[in-house]
């Protein structure tokens, strides 16, 4: 028998919509935290897939999965000119027994000026798109369809049916800074860089109707974040910690935490023709939710990293698992494919 409680947080869902959908490992959803970030990064095209699935020990998961690509243009080898991001972003969210699901795409556009060659970038970016939003009232399980305590699914619900699929369009921007010193220096493992940044999306406030001749508002979201990777000098050694505070409505979400990495073959610094390799573990935690062991691995181009939510907070007494978390991303770093670097 599914449990009734998943019927209840499905109507919590509906009450709590002004909320967006989330990812713990933060520092791999670049277009997620900021339209400003598309474009700024190591090489010339990214392309990033993240999948969750939200409270493993639940009759009935919840799934996210996100895939984002973003790419430059009249980027230089050395990176000493103005230039543009575009960005291409698309998720997919399902989640309970109604099926309750929640589909976005959208583009991003940045604007990236780096600042004296002396790597410092400064960069905003507008993200513009659509988002969809659908469910099945029908395939919920009610208190009045049990019968001597079995459920009988011949009995009506006596529950209307009523939940409206729409579609909506949204609006986002950010500004971004960042600092790598790598770009500063030719010095072999002592490379450090910084980045901070703020955005804000459903800047239009987009309105929600789930149910004829009702609605809500989707609530502007502010992201804040800072992070900061600095490899330890004379060793193959590096840590890097990140922090990103999100406000929304009512709802407020703060994740913070670190990783600290080993190289197991080195790159070549001037050439740039051979990439580091590395193996990290860390920990982040969602501030009065959960602690979430991580580990990723680095491979020339390719990143791949789980994490592992282990819920603290109250709800564990309705769940007795957490959420797994996975991302697959791969950097171009060398020959551009799209244009020729100059």
């Amino acid at each position: 028998m599914k449990k009734i409680f998943l019927v209840l947080s499905f109507l919590g869902v509906i009450r709590a919509q002004a909320q967006d959908l989330h990812f713990s490992q933060t520092a791999n959803t670049p277009l997620l935290i900021n339209p400003g970030a598309a474009g700024v990064y190591d090489g010339w095209e990214r392309i990033i897939v993240n999948h969750r699935n939200q409270w493993l020990g639940a009759g009935t998961q919840f799934m996210t999965t996100s895939i984002a690509a973003d790419v430059n243009f009249f980027k230089t080898q050395r990176n000493d000119r103005a230039h543009l991001g575009l960005g291409l972003l698309f998720y997919n969210d399902i989640g309970g027994d109604a099926n309750f699901g929640i589909q976005t795409g959208a583009v991003t556009l940045s604007g990236i000026l780096p600042m004296g060659g002396n790597g410092h970038t400064l960069s905003a970016g507008i993200q513009g798109g659509f988002g969809s939003r659908k469910g099945d009232v029908s395939q919920l399980r009610f208190y009045s369809q049990f019968h001597d305590g079995a459920f009988d699914n011949n009995i009506l619900s006596g529950e209307a049916n009523n939940l409206s699929s729409f579609t909506y369009i949204d609006a986002s921007a950010g500004v971004f800074y960042q600092f790598d010193g790598g770009q500063s220096s030719f010095a072999r493992n002592n490379d450090s860089k910084f980045q901070l940044g703020a955005s804000v999306y459903h800047v239009n406030q987009p309105q929600l109707k789930y149910a004829a001749g009702s609605g809500d508002k989707l609530y502007r979201k502010y992201v804040f974040m800072a992070s900061y990777g600095q490899d330890i000098e004379g060793t193959r050694w590096a840590f890097d910690a990140n922090a990103v505070q999100f406000i929304q409505g009512p709802h407020l979400e703060t994740i913070f935490g670190g990783m600290i990495r080993r190289r197991f073959e080195e790159g070549s610094k001037i050439t740039g023709f051979k990439q580091d390799a590395s193996f990290g573990v860390g920990v982040s935690m969602r501030l009065k939710d959960a602690i979430i062991p991580r580990v990723s691995v680095d491979w020339r181009g390719f990143r791949l990293g789980a994490s592992y939510d282990i819920t603290i907070s109250s709800l564990k007494r309705a769940y007795t698992g957490g959420s797994m978390e996975f991302f697959l991303s791969y950097t171009n770093l060398q020959h551009a494919l799209f244009k020729r670097r100059r």
